[in-house]
């Protein structure tokens, strides 16, 4: 079952506070960064085991850009929640 992606706006000074948070909540498949005239600027997938992997070098490239525009869009892809909780098929 497909999840409809979240999205959210958000300014400039609270883009890498925000993808911070979400890198961190566990449930989020992939996030996109768009710039304010829509196009994809970042687009990050998230899998759970590497979460501390990229979430430095992300955060860091994110508040690199947060200056470059005024306003940002965050997409953000989540795992449907019954996928979480059955075990995977073997």
């Amino acid at each position: 079952m497909a999840v409809a992606p979240e999205e959210a706006k958000v300014h400039g000074s609270e883009l890498a506070d925000q993808v911070k948070t979400l890198i961190h909540e566990g449930n989020v498949r992939r996030i996109i960064v768009k710039d304010s005239h829509g196009h994809t600027v970042m687009e990050v997938p998230v899998t759970v085991g590497v979460v501390a992997l990229i979430a430095a070098p992300v955060v860091t490239a994110v508040a690199a850009m947060a200056g470059a525009a005024a306003e940002w869009s965050i997409q953000v892809e989540r795992h449907p929640q019954d996928e979480q909780d059955v075990p995977p098929q073997v």
